[in-house]
């Protein structure tokens, strides 16, 4: 079992971890800062720092696979097969063998972004998703419905919901609670994973304690990596929309600047 850091902290981006297992598939550790390849969002790329100081560049992560090739709790980190002596560096690696595993924070960071965008994307089409895609370019949804969208309307909105800053928090319900909510659910392709008796959830928008009024933009069950304000997703715009059948509108976003560009600082207390 890999201990999966960032559901718990996104912002961090390196962590100490211990090597349990190298073969054909890649690098499995005992803990990963690392996010694997699901729920439509890019699996996460950059380093292991050996303890000799030399680095192995991981360019994806995956979830590891049984047998039968259902997901396991193990998290792959796959090397980059064009690196410099990655077949002797890779023969060197043994388990229990420490790493310093450090994020492409950039990258993800991105990621992130355009994840947070496409629940704000979900308040302003309220319909439900029948396919996603997150990468660090671009983010798409594909909304199972027969009405037009108007992408001009689409990009004041998102605007809107980020100049708004809404905080985000993660939650957990049970799945009895889950259950009894069906509707929470916005995606009809991935289904939220079961068996530990809860499932994390994404909340955005305030809760309404004392006296401030209640305005919820989003609560659905997501595994994925997320800002912590609407505020730091910065400039995103609805770049076209395509009817892909007669059921389904896919909504494509990019960014409104160079995707490097952030006038937000996301966390002072994380170092660069």
């Amino acid at each position: 079992m890999t201990e999966d850091l960032f559901r718990t902290d996104a912002y961090l981006r390196e962590c100490e971890a211990r090597i349990v297992r190298v073969d054909e598939a890649g690098i499995v550790l005992d803990r990963t800062v690392f996010y694997p390849l699901g729920g439509g969002q890019a699996g996460d790329s950059g380093v292991l720092t050996l303890a000799d100081g030399r680095e192995m560049v991981i360019v994806d992560t995956r979830k590891a696979k049984d047998a039968d090739g259902k997901p396991t709790a193990e998290i792959v980190h796959l090397p980059a097969p064009d690196q410099a002596d990655a077949a002797v560096l890779l023969a060197t690696l043994q388990p229990g063998d420490r790493v310093m595993a450090r994020i492409d924070w950039e990258r993800r960071h991105r990621l992130m972004r355009f994840h947070t965008a496409t629940h704000l994307l979900c308040h302003l089409v309220p319909q439900p998703v029948n396919g996603c895609s997150i990468t660090p370019d671009y983010a798409r949804l594909d909304f199972h419905m027969t009405e037009p969208l108007d992408k001009d309307a689409l990009t004041a909105g998102l605007a809107r919901l980020v100049a708004a800053a809404h905080p985000l928090a993660v939650g957990a319900i049970t799945d009895a609670e889950l259950d009894a909510n069906p509707a929470l659910i916005k995606s009809m392709s991935v289904q939220p994973p079961r068996g530990s008796g809860t499932v994390r959830t994404i909340r955005i928008g305030r809760t309404g304690n004392g006296e401030e009024k209640s305005e919820q933009i989003d609560f659905q069950p997501c595994g994925g990596t997320h800002v912590a304000n609407t505020s730091e997703i910065g400039a995103v715009v609805v770049t076209k929309i395509e009817k892909k059948s007669a059921n389904s509108r896919r909504v494509i976003l990019g960014w409104a600047a160079p995707a490097g560009t952030n006038p937000i600082t996301p966390r002072s207390d994380i170092p660069a």
